[in-house]
């Protein structure tokens, strides 16, 4: 898997453009349409929106180009999430064999927490088709597939699944309706047997991921620590660089967590 990172440059990007985006974009183009949204699972809770992104947008998600905030709001106006509560989107490139193992999108640990609390939701925009394979499976899903008559790898085939779809989006809840982890989200992507697969990835948290949290003292506590933030490793070793609320990581001023 092929990972091409938007963290680093999203921040410039939203600054320069947001406000510009935020004009020229008629409210029009904001419109969420409840026809173009189909319910795959309730449990947990999931749907599949027809078309969510044009053509050029999957372009311009692939090319890191500043249409990323016009899609930014675009979610925004369809999970009612806020826009500050969510991560940067994350770009992935799948080639031939290459899947990512049923795993859940919210936390089990206090680490991953400190920034936004956990991932009530999760965004998955599909920036092409692929000839076969692919697919997002929900292998603890309760209910049917409503997709079961499709072309379906046999990985797909082992629980509720959506097809990849150029320009089509995901969304589902990592929580339940309470606020507790919803342990039927457990999803996996399916292998990629013929062709390509590009996606995005929007993670949401409960609120602002760019919440400034007092945990006492706030500095870096390694020269490095700036540099190291640039490179995604806020995320990557959180346990180093961000630390919990019972033992502060060594970057916490460089990963803005205080």
């Amino acid at each position: 898997m092929i990972r091409s990172r938007v963290r680093v440059f999203l921040l410039s990007i939203w600054l320069l453009f947001h406000e510009s985006s935020s004009t020229s974009h008629s409210s029009s183009s904001l419109t969420i349409s409840s026809n173009r949204v189909e319910q795959i699972s309730w449990k947990p809770r999931a749907f599949v929106y027809e078309g969510f992104l044009t053509d050029e947008e999957c372009d311009h998600m692939i090319s890191i180009d500043m249409v990323v905030a016009r899609i930014e709001d675009k979610i925004a106006a369809w999970t009612f999430l806020p826009v500050e509560n969510g991560e940067d989107i994350q770009v992935l490139r799948y080639e031939h064999g290459q899947k990512y193992d049923p795993h859940y999108d919210y936390f089990s640990d206090k680490v991953n927490i400190v920034r936004g609390g956990h991932r009530i939701a999760t965004v998955l925009m599909y920036l092409s088709n692929v000839t076969k394979g692919g697919e997002t499976v929900f292998p603890s899903a309760e209910g049917e597939s409503p997709h079961k008559d499709e072309d379906l790898s046999e990985c797909a085939r082992k629980g509720i699944a959506v097809k990849p779809k150029r320009g089509n989006a995901l969304l589902f809840f990592n929580l339940k309706a309470n606020g507790t982890p919803d342990p039927l989200s457990l999803h996996a992507g399916c292998p990629v047997i013929e062709g390509e697969k590009w996606s995005a990835t929007k993670w949401i948290h409960v609120s602002s991921f760019d919440k400034i949290i007092d945990a006492g003292d706030c500095k870096d506590e390694n020269e490095h620590c700036e540099r190291w933030a640039a490179l995604g490793e806020c995320w990557k070793n959180q346990e180093y660089m961000v630390g919990s609320t019972e033992v502060p990581g060594a970057c916490r001023r460089s990963c803005k967590v205080c």
